[in-house]
């Protein structure tokens, strides 16, 4: 997730979780294979060398020290930041935002006791996502409009849920839906659908519905904070980490992993790097700066240039359904973090995504995507398709149009089809109005394709995205 109003560039680093599968086409140099999630994990080819070794640790610990970086950033826990506008092309803080829904995100602190979540009920069969992720960054919980993840014998809405930690024991009141997470530390990003300007009003207060309390507070009775945290300013989360030395990263790896262990399946990999003093607590003071400096480099590039072997490539659509859960799957959830925090499973949306020249030697390119009849995105709450420029910004044009399919519903013609106009001139009243979507006069440009509750046939690719056909010119 990108655009989770955190008002910094660690939103640009957005193309994976949007539905580009990596940043580059490179093999992890010196490995072996990667598997799928919950596969064998990848690892350097000498198991003895500690620089290897050290360099295996640093893409192991990236997403774990990237999210405590980010949950400092959010300046509190256990309280929710909503975001509440919708983005225009003069928005520069966010990349690739989404014209779809209105986030409302917290970090729990789930040691002293579980934290309560109320969904209020959402009229007309609104969209929404509540995805919780562990420390790890992997999505743990996903109770949603379409599949609310309701115990057998409660009822709603409105939805009440008991986020609970690793070491919480108990029995939870009637009407409560356990969501267990398996760190103490844990990613709340909520999404709410929004129709466009005029229904903002109507989604602020449903996210002033939202309720996030302690457990002790919910059972007291007592009211559920109401007041959203500021957003947060200051260099990127990526950047911090970045700029990190290796024994500043390492050191905040160990005092992260001394709250978040590592789940049981990564044993093998606490044994190996437990070599150099990578240990909840632990120190790599034994070990010289320039082996531990030349470790990381190594990891970075091997994060930066990953790519994912489960990636689509449908007509040109560039997309991945394996995000969201990684299990020891490493470098996948480096990249992923890297590129995408906060990426949902695939379940809850689909972003496939397809970069084009707008102009041939500086005269713009028209563009069409034509959808057969009967074969709309297949969603089970709603699509939307959005253009970008080459900076991943929203395209500035004349008639205020970002994006169509969702707030702008297209229009299908005689024969059912419904044909889009990708380019930067007004088409004329022969495209009718939703069926035109501006894209720059020059340069690079992309487009994401947003499949909220995508159908199964979409994720399987039974349904693929049509091409985009640009029209000759003349």
């Amino acid at each position: 997730m990108r655009d989770n109003g955190f008002d910094h560039r660690l939103d640009r680093r957005t193309l994976l979780g949007l539905g580009v599968t990596a940043l580059a086409a490179l093999s992890l140099p010196g490995c072996s294979r990667s598997t799928a999630s919950g596969g064998q994990a990848t690892t350097t080819a000498n198991p003895d060398d500690p620089e290897a070794i050290a360099a295996d640790a640093y893409v192991f610990g990236y997403p774990l020290v990237l999210m405590d970086v980010t949950r400092v950033a959010a300046g509190g826990s256990n309280r929710f930041l909503h975001a509440q506008d919708l983005p225009t092309s003069s928005a520069r803080s966010v990349v690739r935002m989404n014209l779809d829904t209105l986030y409302s995100s917290a970090w729990l602190d789930l040691g002293p006791e579980p934290m309560v979540l109320q969904v209020p009920a959402m009229p007309g069969g609104r969209y929404w996502l509540m995805q919780i992720m562990d420390a790890w960054s992997n999505t743990v919980q996903d109770p949603s409009s379409a599949d609310p993840q309701l115990a057998d014998h409660r009822s709603g809405p409105p939805f009440a849920y008991a986020i609970t930690g690793p070491n919480w024991s108990g029995t939870l009141p009637e009407g409560l839906t356990p969501l267990p997470v398996p760190t103490p530390t844990a990613w709340l990003i909520g999404r709410i659908q929004v129709n466009g300007e005029d229904d903002l009003p109507a989604v602020h207060t449903l996210q002033q519905q939202l309720k996030l309390m302690p457990l002790g507070d919910w059972i007291a009775g007592k009211p559920a904070p109401t007041d959203s945290l500021p957003r947060p300013r200051g260099d990127a989360p990526p950047d911090q980490v970045a700029a990190m030395d290796a024994k500043t990263f390492f050191d905040r790896m160990c005092a992260v992993l001394a709250v978040n262990p590592a789940a049981p399946a990564d044993d093998p990999m606490m044994a190996r790097i437990a070599a150099i003093g990578v240990t909840p607590g632990g120190t790599v003071d034994a070990q010289p700066a320039d082996l531990l400096a030349a470790a990381v480099k190594d990891a970075q590039h091997r994060i930066v240039t990953y790519k994912d072997p489960e990636g689509k490539d449908l007509n040109g659509w560039k997309f991945a359904t394996n995000l969201g859960t990684y299990g020891i799957d490493y470098p996948l959830r480096a990249n992923v973090a890297y590129t995408a925090l906060g990426a949902t499973r695939a379940r809850d949306a689909l972003y496939p995504t397809i970069a084009e020249d707008a102009d041939d030697h500086g005269i713009p390119r028209r563009f069409r995507l034509k959808f057969p009849a009967g074969q709309l995105p297949p969603a089970d709450a709603f699509w939307s398709l959005t253009a970008y420029t080459a900076d991943s910004y929203l395209v500035e044009n004349d008639a205020d149009i970002y994006s169509v399919g969702h707030a702008v519903p297209v229009v299908p013609g005689p024969d059912g089809s419904v044909e889009l106009a990708i380019q930067h001139a007004d088409p004329g009243p022969a495209v009718p109005k939703g069926n035109w979507l501006p894209i720059p006069a020059a340069g690079r440009f992309s487009l994401t394709l947003r499949l909220y509750a995508p159908t199964r046939e979409a994720l399987d690719g039974k349904w693929q995205p049509p091409g985009l056909t640009a029209v000759p010119a003349g």
